[in-house]
Order: C-alpha cells, then structure tokens, then sequence
C-alpha cells in the first residue's frame, strides 16, 4: 500500500514537469523580434555620416596615377635677319612634330624700324625638345631663353581620389533617394547630390585642364629683326638732319591748325580793319568838301 501511495506521487510530479516544460516552450515560441529599422526609415543625419567617411577615408589611387606628370612651358626671343623665314621654318616645324600655334602677333617700331613677331605655340610634351633645338639652331642670336619644369603628380592624384570618392558618394546618396518615403529626405538627399555634382564637374575640369597642359607643352616665341643703318643711336648728322625735317613739319602743322581754331578772332580783325579803313575815307571826304 506504501509503495503504491509512494508511485503515484512520482507519477504526479513527472506528469506537473513535463506540463511545465510545454508551457515554456510555448511561451518561448511566442516571442517575435522586433525588425531592423529599414533605410527609408533612417532620418537624413544617417545620410550625412556617408559624407563624413568618405571625407575621412580617401579611395586609394591607382597604381596608373602615379606615373609622372610633367608640364614643361617656356619663352625664348631671339634676333633674325629674315624674319618671315623664321616663321614658315616655325610653322613647318610644328605640323611635322604635331603641334600648333595658338597665338601671334606682329609690331613694328617707328623709332628703330625694329619688327616684333610674338608666337605661342603648343607641342606634344615627348617632341618639345627637339622642336626647341630645332629653334635654336636656326637662331641668328638667341638674346634668352628661359625653360620651366613642373611636377604635379600630385596635384594629379589627388583630384582623381577626389573624383572617385565624390562618385562612390553620389551612388550611396542614389540608393538612399530610390528607398526614401518621406518628401523631407527626398529633398534632402536631392540637394546634396546637387553639391556632389558641381564638385564633381569641378574636379573634372580641373583634371582636363591638368592632363591638357601635361600632354602639350606651351612655348611663347618672340623674335626681331632690325636694320642697325636707321637705328636711332642719337648721334650723326643724317639722324639729326632727319629729326629736325620731323621736327619741323610737325611745327608747320601744329601752326596750321592753331591757325584753323582761331578763325573767329580772324574774321573779327578782318571786319575791325574794314571799318577803320571806311572810317578814315569818310573823315578824309569831309576835311576835302570843307576846304
């Protein structure tokens, strides 16, 4: 009788554990997680921080870019005996080594009949050497010549990271915009593309810009001729003689015009005369019919 009193109570107390053990299951089953916010739901702030990581951690530059980029520009002047020669031989130069010119100009001097030609040339940078030997060696004088090297591989790198990075910005900014429900963000995430376009196009132009001058070197040219028989040297009798002719005329014409400018005060002496002459007949005519 004890032991039949004995196993029902373990029978109870194995049927209570068991219902408990269900009960927590169940209990552990009706839990639900709450989702993760999705991006539409994230406030524009969240946007910003893109901004802020792309600024703090810069894209890595090709290997490509670091090759060097070299601008070479420059001036040299020389003195010619033919300086239409000189030209054609410059022109010629240039389309043989596939440069152009971009510039020119022509004065003359009246004082030392002296003729002035200024060129600016541009020429792919792998031929500016030999076209500037070229040059040179077909100088009659060189009076300078001056050769400017600049490094800016830097520069370079440095605003094609800025492209890149600005790029990698716009496509995050651009898959915020496709996922946005409110009109607030749309609009703030619009106007941010906006400012990462124009800096975008900015940093472009400047790289165009960049790889232009890298590609062309610019060179500006003057050259002179002169004939050292009418060169005003101040001195001899045939520039003196020649001056004072110049000198002159030109005293001859100012003296035309001065006279020119005062035709009133002309035609006023001309009639005062007039009118003294008149005067002394009438008074002339009266002392004879008195006598």
């Amino acid at each position: 009788m004890k032991t039949y009193f004995l196993l029902s109570i373990s029978f109870l107390l194995v049927l209570t554990s068991c219902k408990h053990d269900t009960e927590q299951k169940v209990k552990v089953q009706d839990v639900v997680l709450t989702p993760p916010p999705t991006v539409e739901e994230k406030s524009i702030t969240a946007a910003d921080q893109l901004e802020d990581n792309n600024i703090a951690k810069p894209a890595a530059p090709n290997l490509a870019d670091t090759a060097k980029k070299i601008i070479k520009e420059g001036d040299i002047r020389f003195e010619t005996g033919n300086p239409k020669a000189a030209k054609q031989n410059i022109v010629s130069s240039l389309k043989k080594l596939g440069g152009y010119l971009a510039e020119e100009n022509e004065t003359t001097s009246s004082e030392t009949n002296q003729k002035e030609y200024s060129l600016k040339i541009r020429v792919p940078s792998k031929n500016f050497d030999v076209f500037l030997n070229n040059l040179t060696s077909s100088s009659d004088h060189i009076e300078s010549k001056n050769i400017h090297i600049r490094d800016v591989t830097t520069q370079f790198i440095d605003v094609r990271a800025e492209i890149g990075n600005n790029k990698q910005l716009e496509q995050r900014y651009l898959q915020l915009a496709a996922k946005a429900t409110k009109m607030t963000d749309l609009l703030a995430i619009e106007d941010k593309l906006a400012g990462i376009r124009t800096t975008i196009d900015s940093a472009q132009g400047q790289l165009n810009y960049l790889s232009s001058q890298v590609s062309y070197s610019s060179l500006d040219i003057s050259f002179y001729t002169r004939h050292t028989g009418e060169v005003n040297t101040g001195n001899g009798f045939g520039y003196k003689f020649k001056t004072a002719l110049g000198e002159g005329w030109e005293v001859l014409q100012n003296l035309f015009f001065a006279l020119i400018a005062l035709w009133p005060l002309m035609i006023g002496a001309v009639i005062l005369l007039l009118l003294i002459r008149r005067w002394k007949r009438r008074r002339k005519a009266n002392i004879i019919s008195e006598v």
